[in-house]
């Protein structure tokens, strides 16, 4: 089926790994942003990053959050510590997922009540400080079954992977193409650039792309200036930029799924 290139089409900026020590790496880029006018983001928050410096510690890092709140900006939670601290893998796919693949997979695995009780607890730290929350997205985007079942006891409204978002409870799929950086090496960045602009070049009439940006993107010039040169196209083209929570909305309204 031809997709309807007169249908509005949208943009969702998001900003993973948000935490007090990895802010720094994102406040020039996000300056230059705020720079192009109202442009919303979703910051994925991680309240305890790698069990260090943790949210409820850091005032100044909060403070800064609710400005971004007043600003348009939602918060979304992103795991808890964003480490996997579980005991070993104990078969090959789980050491490859867990050791090669990432070593961040926090939900990865988790029982029902152990990602229960993670969830509850960042739940709690949004609480505590005020900040409405929406959505929730797994470290890595991985999830075991037993983080699914517990997303659906929570009040939580959606979670993510690559390529799609879910409203929950009951996991009701959107589209949501992504683009997104390995920045670990020289060589993973020529690739990532280089299969970021066929895939984005597929997507020029899709919907909605969600650009999903990271801190270590930002500690180098070449991925930087690709994710800062790409929102500039995609406003260019004539894109609307919205958080996750606002674009499910408009999803709802306009009748997708779960509406």
């Amino acid at each position: 089926m031809l997709e309807d290139t007169c249908a509005p089409r949208s943009l969702l900026l998001v900003l993973h790994d948000v935490a007090p020590q990895t802010w720094a790496d994102y406040h020039p880029f996000v300056e230059a942003v705020d720079a192009l006018g109202s442009i919303p983001m979703t910051l994925l928050v991680v309240p305890d990053f790698h069990k260090c410096n943790a949210v409820d510690r850091d005032g100044c890092f909060r403070h800064m959050l609710d400005r971004r709140l007043a600003q348009g900006d939602e918060l979304a939670l992103h795991g808890y510590y964003h480490v996997d601290d579980s005991p070993a893998p104990r078969t090959a796919r789980d050491f490859f997922m867990r050791r090669v693949y990432t070593r961040e997979g926090e939900f990865y695995a988790l029982d029902q009540q152990q990602a229960l009780n993670r969830l509850l607890a960042g739940i709690e730290v949004f609480h505590r400080h005020d900040w409405p929350l929406e959505g929730f997205v797994a470290p890595a985007w991985l999830m075991s079954e037993g983080t699914r079942q517990a997303l659906r006891s929570l009040p939580l409204h959606y979670t993510s992977d690559p390529q799609h978002l879910y409203r929950l409870p009951d996991f009701s799929c959107f589209e949501a193409p992504g683009l997104v950086w390995s920045t670990r090496s020289a060589w993973r960045r020529g690739v990532s650039r280089l299969l970021n602009e066929r895939y984005a070049t597929r997507l020029q009439h899709a919907p909605t792309i969600r650009l999903g940006l990271h801190p270590v993107d930002m500690r180098h010039g070449f991925s930087r200036n690709y994710w800062f040169k790409t929102l500039q196209q995609l406003l260019h083209d004539g894109r609307e930029p919205m958080t996750k929570a606002a674009w499910l909305a408009s999803q709802d309204r306009s009748g997708g799924p779960g509406a």
